[in-house]
């Protein structure tokens, strides 16, 4: 079978899981291009890896010989990009968040759909051994029905991450913890235990970061049996430390920490799977073995030549981004609301 050809767009930091995984594919991917629009990222980019390099994006995305191309550009790029991709006749694996807002994250995944194009987006987390066993385990029964759920990311990011122009922005980003840090564990969290409401949340800005977005916030959530469920995420919890998430089942609890799964059931069997290395929870933010970014993108390629849509498709994508921004609808009503009550009292 011929391999398919693919090119990279972007070149930042979120870049590196990307090549290294796909010179571990060498063998089921030709990789014709990597671009960027910034000729310095270019330069640095061809020193480190073995593909060829451009700043022409048009050359990239009108070149016969591509069939998919991996967007890595900040999420305020990604609509344009994509739907100029998809004229093109190419499929598109896009970094995480698909956009930065809900509008344009729909109209992304509405031009794959018109375009008859396959779109998947990277939210790796799902492809970590851990996630895969407890995924496993829960279709199974194993721990029977879930009776509440808690997620947690307690991450830690120094005010030099976002003194980067751009960084922490609604323009740039579209939002903050939630929506670039904490949502790979909050899309994990969601299709496992299936999250369907937001019944309360707060978000906030903390003294120790000057940022354009939130970097705390905390939710009470339900699922779709009516249990409950809880949610943290924030930046400013130094050091950092690894996510966490936690479900209760009539049969057993289930813990990721991290990369790591422990599973104790009540008739006093267990199970494991071990860590597979750091997370990227510190001011080191690729900190992280690229594993399941490889896993992700071996998927990804199965999609094209299975003629299916990848594991993690832009509709998955978008139902994680929806519900982000319940959250923070919610947050932002309770913070209206006490303001109202004083001005009332006043």
């Amino acid at each position: 079978m011929t391999k398919p050809g693919v090119a990279l767009i972007g070149l930042g930091p979120a870049s590196q899981p990307h090549a290294r995984s796909l010179m571990d594919l060498k063998d089921r991917v030709d990789v014709r291009w990597a671009g960027s629009r910034s000729a310095e990222r270019v330069r640095d980019f061809a020193e480190r890896y073995p593909f060829p390099t451009t700043t022409d994006l048009d050359a990239v995305i009108t070149d016969p010989r591509v069939d998919a191309i991996i967007l890595l550009t900040p999420p305020s790029a990604h609509l344009e990009l994509a739907e100029r991709c998809f004229a093109a006749g190419k499929d598109v694996l896009v970094e995480k968040p698909l956009e930065v807002s809900l509008q344009r994250a729909s109209r992304l995944v509405e031009a794959a759909r018109c375009h008859d194009r396959r779109l998947g987006v990277v939210l790796q987390h799902r492809f970590r051994p851990a996630s895969l066993r407890v995924r496993e385990i829960i279709r199974e029964g194993r721990l029977g029905p879930i009776e509440a759920a808690t997620i947690a990311v307690p991450w830690w990011r120094p005010q030099s991450y976002y003194d980067e122009p751009g960084r922490g922005t609604l323009a740039r980003d579209g939002g903050g913890v939630l929506l670039t840090q904490a949502i790979h564990s909050f899309d994990l969290f969601r299709s496992l235990v299936d999250v369907t409401d937001v019944i309360s949340a707060v978000a906030t800005t903390t003294g120790l970061h000057r940022m354009g977005t939130e970097d705390f916030v905390a939710g009470l959530l339900r699922l779709r049996n009516g249990a409950p469920a809880t949610l943290m995420a924030t930046t400013a919890f130094y050091p950092g430390h690894p996510e966490r998430i936690e479900i209760i089942g009539r049969l057993g609890a289930a813990t990721i920490n991290g990369g790591a799964l422990h599973v104790a059931y009540l008739d006093g069997q267990a199970e494991t799977v071990a860590s597979d290395g750091g997370t990227g929870s510190g001011a080191s933010i690729m900190d992280f073995p690229h594993d399941a970014h490889r896993a992700l993108i071996g998927d990804f390629l199965d999609a094209i030549q299975q003629d299916r849509d990848p594991f993690v498709s832009g509709e998955e994508a978008l139902a994680t981004q929806r519900l982000i921004e319940a959250v923070l609808q919610a947050a932002a009503q309770n913070s209206a609301a006490p303001r109202a009550a004083l001005t009332k009292a006043q």
